[in-house]
């Protein structure tokens, strides 16, 4: 359903180096740079059929979080939502709501985390397991 998803940043640098470590821990490889026509900056960030983008606003204007906004990203376990957890506040995020951990719901059970990036976007971590496997 989805193409991708992209956030704005005020310091494109800093972000690059969050979100190298951050989707690192989930596999995902260097990204692709991008200088736009505006000579602003874009990160491209490819892994399994889904692309996650970080630019420069080629408005000019600051960047700001969207209210209501979260990108979760898909774990492929507890441990792994934990290690993307405490890599984002290794790398200037900062963890938001509860704890990483197991969360019940109407939609089963779930094992997920919550930061946000240096910029204010807010991140979810999440893994979609049974109460077999830890989550």
């Amino acid at each position: 359903m989805l193409s991708h998803v992209m956030v704005g940043s005020n310091d494109i640098e800093r972000s690059q180096r969050f979100y190298d470590a951050v989707l690192g821990t989930l596999g995902v490889g260097e990204p692709l740079v991008n200088k736009a026509s505006s000579g602003h900056t874009r990160f491209f960030y490819r892994h399994d059929g889904s692309t996650f983008s970080v630019t420069e606003p080629i408005n000019g204007e600051k960047a700001t979080p969207g209210n209501g906004c979260t990108v979760a990203f898909s774990c492929k376990s507890p441990e792994q939502v934990r290690v993307f957890h405490d890599t984002a506040l290794a790398h200037g995020g900062k963890s938001i709501e509860n704890p990483p951990g197991l969360r019940e719901g109407s939609l089963g059970p779930m094992y997920l985390a919550y930061v946000r990036d240096p910029d204010g976007n807010k991140l979810c971590a999440i893994y979609h397991g049974s109460d077999k496997d830890g989550a």
